[in-house]
């Protein structure tokens, strides 16, 4: 008798285990379906980038390799009037003519609130980076001709905040057109970058003079791909 009760007992026992067990998985899925119908109501939307300064301190232009510094400074601003956003990771690079021109620079971790903005103001560095040969050519015409078309580009991964639930992580990639010109009297139109010297040293691979005339001619929006 006494064997057929322990069996009896561990019968119940495990029964009462999986019904337990089977409460917490249904509890565990209502939750996730809740939190999912929240998450797609909200529709959270992207965050918004804008590049709102960049200053190219020094460029040296070797062959075949690039060395330049810069700072810019970036804003994102979050639309989302119930979504936070939790940037796990964000790598900041400038490129010219889809090569990169500057080492990427990690900025720290972040969340940001709702319709909250964040500014971030790195300096960007590229010790003899390489880059082909027809690309530093380019760069130095440009340079001489006072007109530098670059790019700003981050590449990170979020995550979305609804109340206590936080999402996945996405992939995020930004891209921001940035356009430095050297200005004439009165602010408008090329100008002589510090005369035959000046083209002297960028044709030869310096051109300190050349880029110190070289100024962000407007904040631009970015685009956002997450």
């Amino acid at each position: 008798m006494s064997k057929e009760k322990h069996h009896k007992r561990e019968h119940h026992l495990r029964r009462c285990c999986g019904g337990l067990a089977a409460c917490i998985l249904a509890l565990v899925v209502v939750v996730g379906f809740i939190a999912l119908v929240v998450y797609l109501a909200l529709r959270p939307s992207k965050p918004s980038f804008y590049l709102q300064d960049i200053q190219l301190r020094s460029i040296d232009l070797g062959d075949p390799s690039l060395s330049a510094t810069a700072q810019v400074t970036l804003a994102s601003r979050n639309p989302n009037d119930h979504v936070g956003v939790h940037y796990r990771r964000l790598d900041v690079f400038v490129t010219y003519r889809d090569e990169p021109v500057t080492v990427p620079v990690s900025l720290p971790p972040t969340y940001q609130g709702h319709r909250d903005v964040t500014i971030w103001s790195p300096v960007l560095s590229g010790e003899s980076v390489p880059v082909a040969g027809f690309v530093a050519d380019a760069l130095r015409q440009d340079i001489a001709a006072g007109y530098v078309a670059l790019q700003v580009k981050v590449d990170g991964r979020v995550k979305w905040k609804v109340g206590t639930w936080v999402s996945g992580s996405y992939h995020l990639f930004v891209s921001c057109p940035a356009m430095l010109a050297s200005a004439g009297p009165g602010g408008v139109g090329p100008m002589p970058l510090g005369g035959a010297s000046a083209s002297a040293a960028v044709m030869n691979g310096t051109g300190a003079g050349a880029v110190a005339s070289l100024r962000f001619t407007q904040p631009t929006g970015c685009s956002v791909e997450v």
